[in-house]
Formats: structure tokens, C-alpha cells, sequence
């Protein structure tokens, strides 16, 4: 019994190095390399998004830059479709998963999480002609109606559990579902409030309502290898610093209130 034991004991201790020394890895990779590769779908307004000049700009692309800036290292962002960013995070394709990711319980299996740096919710996009007749996501569940969301997304998600007698219809991106709602090919787009409020503005006035009140309550928050606690560690005191310096509240500032950056789109 003793001798098991001892031999728990070894395994336990090993097993606690081997998350210390993976923990460690990526930072002082990191360093070593003098760059921050960060994962990113560039098709999300307002957090990464791709100007005239084919530039990934966004609220995250902003955040990454002061936080290489603090490492004292070059940023190198990584295009990723969202289908495959979890795997790519996971084969180190990338350092980091910033990208307007919702932390679920699910992703969360996989993936470890910094603490969240935004809260958002789903809101709709719906086509005009039923701006009377729908005031809630309550009034969307109904099989007469058409309702779609992006694949693999919290706004599928909800959309599935909370309209669920309503005909579905996933899109593989963002711009074909507002497309489709401006179009009235379906009777609403779920999806992201942010994102939805950037897209009514740039391509939806006047063709389609915005009910922005969210229904749902989803955190966002970067993500990185399960056994990186070091590098959560640095991510959330990095986080802690820029909200209470001012640098957060210019960033959010920028892309959430000022509408400056949609003239880089035209």
C-alpha cells in the first residue's frame, strides 16, 4: 500500500511539472520567436474585419497590437475560417484565439479561456414588413417563419433552442445571412449584437429593422491551449491594466460608438 502510494505521489508530481512546463511554453515561445501569432476570422464587425486595402482591422485586431506591444514583440495575425480556428488553436497554427469567441461550457472542454472582455447577446435583423407583427424572439417561433443564423455559432445555438418551431436556415458566413434578410429571402437574421448593429448601418437601412435588445447572455473571451495557465495569467493582468489606464475605453470607443472605421469598407 505504501509503495502505491509513493508511486501515486510520483505520477501526481510529474503530472503537476508537466502542466507547469507546458504552461510556460507558449510564453516564452513567444519571446523567443519575437512575435504573437494571433487566430482570427476576419469576416466579424466590429472585432476583426477586412479593409478596402485587404487589412485586417477590429476592435481585437487593436487589442492584439497593445498586447505585443507589452511583450515587446512583433504581431503576426493568422487568417482562419471559424469551422477549423478551435483545431488550428490546438495544432499551434497560432498563439492565440482572439476572435469574438463566445466562452461556452462546450468550448470550454477543449479550450481554456481568459476572463471574458465583453459581454454581448443576440439581437435581429428583421425584414420590414413584419416590424409590427414581431416585437421578441418569442413572436419568431412559428413555422410560417424563416430564420437564420451563422454556422457553428452561439446564434445558431439559440436561435435552435429558442425559436425552435421556426425553418432554420444556416449561412456559411455573416454577410450571406444579412444579404438574404435584405433581400427577404428569410424573415430574420440572428446573430451577435454588435455585429449586427455595424451591419444594419453599413448595409441594411431602410430594407430591414433591428431589434436590438439581446436575449442572450454571452461573455467573449480569448482563448488559448488547455495547460497555458502562465499565459492566462499575463492575459488577464494585461486586461486588468488596459481597462483601468484608459487604453480599453479608447479602444471600445473607436469601434463601438464612433462609426469612423465603416468609411475603410467603401
Amino acid at each position: 500500500m505504501k509503495k502505491l502510494f509513493a508511486a501515486s505521489v510520483v505520477v501526481m508530481v510529474l503530472f503537476s511539472m508537466t502542466l507547469g512546463m507546458a504552461s510556460a511554453d507558449t510564453l516564452q515561445e513567444i519571446l523567443k520567436r519575437g512575435s504573437l501569432r494571433v487566430g482570427m476570422e476576419p469576416g466579424y464587425m466590429p472585432f476583426e474585419l477586412t479593409n478596402q486595402k485587404g487589412e485586417i482591422i477590429g476592435f481585437d485586431v487593436d487589442m492584439a497590437k497593445r498586447m505585443a506591444k507589452a511583450m515587446g514583440v512583433k504581431l503576426e495575425l493568422v487568417s482562419t475560417a471559424w469551422d477549423g480556428i478551435i483545431p488550428a488553436l490546438l495544432t499551434k497554427k497560432f498563439d492565440i484565439l482572439m476572435s469574438g469567441m463566445t466562452l461556452t461550457q462546450e468550448r470550454n472542454l477543449k479550450i481554456n479561456f481568459a476572463e471574458p472582455y465583453i459581454v454581448i447577446g443576440q439581437s435581429i435583423l428583421l425584414r420590414k414588413e413584419l416590424a409590427g407583427e414581431v416585437k421578441s424572439y418569442k413572436d419568431l417561433n412559428n413555422e410560417k417563419y424563416k430564420v437564420g443564423s451563422k454556422l457553428g455559432t452561439t446564434g445558431e445555438q439559440a436561435t435552435k433552442r429558442m425559436v425552435p418551431k421556426a425553418k432554420y436556415i444556416s449561412y456559411e458566413t455573416e454577410q450571406e445571412g444579412v444579404l438574404e434578410a435584405v433581400n427577404g429571402k428569410i424573415d430574420a437574421f440572428i446573430y451577435d449584437l454588435p455585429y449586427n448593429a455595424a451591419a444594419i448601418s453599413q448595409r441594411g437601412q431602410g430594407k430591414i429593422v433591428h431589434l436590438d435588445q439581446p436575449f442572450t447572455y454571452e461573455p467573449l473571451a480569448w482563448a488559448v491551449r488547455k495547460g497555458d495557465f502562465d499565459f492566462i495569467n499575463w492575459l488577464n493582468n494585461f486586461m486588468n491594466q488596459v481597462k483601468n489606464d484608459g487604453t480599453y475605453e479608447q479602444i471600445y470607443h473607436k469601434w463601438f460608438v464612433d462609426d469612423a472605421w465603416m468609411k475603410e469598407l467603401q
